[in-house]
């Protein structure tokens, strides 16, 4: 089993930066690949990012690549999320998530944290 606690959320306006975390706790991550996800009001999950535990290999979401940076400390069981030039249009619920690198979906998942972005 692999635990999810995702921080960092917060109310910010257009245009700041915010970090948010996930601490993993459970069994050991290699072989595992680490995932952001966001979900906006009325809206399904989408993805935004992942990492490879191992090698910290990342693939990002077009509609973030270049403004979000995902990273992990393996040393910590930390994984993050860095948003830049934030818009209205980032405001979700954000969660992490694991899943096995050679899989197809994420068994594991956090409960989220709110980020709103005001214009």
């Amino acid at each position: 089993q692999v635990q999810l606690v995702e921080s960092g959320g917060s109310t910010v306006k257009a245009g700041d930066s915010l970090r948010l975390s996930c601490q993993v706790s459970g069994r050991s991550l290699a072989g595992y690949a680490m995932g952001w996800f966001r979900q906006a009001p009325g809206e399904g999950r989408d993805f935004m990012a992942n990492i490879a535990w191992d090698d910290a290999v990342t693939y990002y979401a077009d509609s973030v690549k270049g403004r979000f940076t995902i990273s992990r400390d393996n040393a910590k069981n930390m994984v993050y999320l860095l948003m830049n030039d934030l818009t209205p249009q980032d405001t979700a619920v954000y969660y992490c998530a694991a899943g096995l690198l050679k899989g197809d979906s994420y068994p594991y998942w956090g409960q989220g944290t709110q980020v709103t972005v005001s214009s």
